[in-house]
């Protein structure tokens, strides 16, 4: 048995690996606080899980679904888009729900690049992007994002080919936390029309913000719709990341490739689920004002102890990380280790977000008040001692 070049010469993926490492910990008997994955802690809204329960009930949800979504979720997602960012979207052909914003992440590769094709990948970026395009056949060219303008990347020397396909871009960011102005993405759409790029913007933390900042959308760019797409999830902002709902909006060329690959390997969104999203988009929104407030407090937690330690860190406005350069020079698997081995607690090193990552590492906001504080006591600890 034979695999293929594209996934035998493919990394472990980065979340895989450190879900197997702290499972060989916690059966040796260690009591292990993971901050190393971003999976919200808190439960989905009660209004969503009624909504969800009530339609599993419904023997018409038990059926295929749509493969392009139900149009009463296209049009909840593009009445949210004109509530939350005054955009105007056709339901019809700007709005492709999504298996959760990771899985289109990957099939826009598949629908856009062909082998020898490039993208340029942020870096320190979502590993996803890269991996989407080596898949698909195609090289991911490093965009570093300097710690020293805010992980906002010079576009002006982006290494362009004639080969380049798309410009990727996250904000808020995972992992820096980084956050853009919407003179920035007025740059990059420009920057993505003048080289005949698609821009594809995960937009997946813009629910999750602070201290009066709040996320613009590429989208608001007057012609944005002619070069971007942009991906959204309830997952970060609904706490839905088992239920695999996301959804993009923007370019109609781009939603109908990406469907077009969509249609040929997936059925389609459980239609219960997306009776649950429509329920998360048109019901309440009062959970988010509660959910920033307890981030932005462990936010605080880990800054402030990490400051009283010897950093200087000032918190981000965005997403729900921490990202802390590593201490005396250490490289990021070398700290990440020594946090595992002093004090029981996990963090992802920063190389696995790329080259440009090395000597940081992402702390993660999503356990519990008691449990972080627990764990930042431990890291104190293992690094003050």
């Amino acid at each position: 048995m034979r695999p293929a070049a594209r996934v035998e010469h493919l990394p472990p993926y980065l979340f895989a690996e450190l879900d197997r490492r702290i499972a060989e910990r916690r059966a040796a008997g260690q009591d292990v606080i993971s901050l190393g994955v971003g999976d919200p802690d808190s439960p989905t809204p009660s209004h969503v899980v009624d909504a969800v329960l009530e339609a599993a009930r419904d023997p018409a949800t038990h059926q295929y679904p749509s493969y392009y979504g139900m149009p009463e979720l296209r049009r909840a997602i593009a009445a949210w888009h004109e509530r939350r960012f005054g955009t105007a979207l056709d339901p019809d052909t700007e709005v492709l729900p999504l298996i959760g914003s990771k899985e289109g992440l990957a099939h826009l590769a598949v629908a856009f690049v062909d082998a020898g094709d490039e993208t340029l990948v942020p870096d320190p970026g979502y590993p996803v992007y890269g991996i989407a395009t080596q898949l698909a056949g195609g090289t991911p060219v490093p965009v570093t994002l300097p710690a020293e303008r805010g992980y906002v990347p010079d576009l002006d020397d982006a290494p362009l080919s004639a080969r380049t396909k798309i410009l990727w871009l996250n904000y808020p960011s995972n992992p820096t936390a980084a956050v853009a102005d919407l003179s920035f993405f007025e740059r990059a759409v420009a920057f993505a029309r003048e080289h005949d790029l698609l821009l594809a913007h995960d937009a997946a933390y813009s629910e999750i913000t602070y201290d009066g900042y709040v996320a613009p959308s590429v989208l608001e760019v007057p012609g944005a719709k002619d070069v971007a797409i942009e991906f959204h999830s309830l997952s970060k902002g609904f706490n839905m990341t088992g239920w695999r709902i996301g959804w993009c909006v923007g370019s109609p060329e781009a939603i109908r490739y990406l469907g077009t690959v969509k249609t040929n390997v997936d059925s389609g969104i459980w239609n219960a689920v997306q009776r649950a999203g429509i329920a998360a988009l048109e019901g309440p929104q009062d959970h988010l004002q509660h959910l920033r407030g307890v981030y932005q407090k462990r936010r605080d937690l880990v800054v402030g102890t990490l400051n009283r330690l010897g950093w200087d860190l000032e918190p981000p406005l965005g997403s729900i990380y921490v990202w802390a350069p590593t201490p005396d020079r250490q490289s990021s698997a070398e700290f990440a280790e020594l946090l595992l081995d002093r004090a029981a607690v996990v963090v992802a090193p920063g190389r696995g977000y790329g080259a440009a990552g090395e000597g940081f590492v992402r702390f993660s906001l999503t356990v519990d008040d008691a449990r972080l504080e627990e764990a930042m006591g431990r890291v104190a600890g293992a690094v003050g001692g």
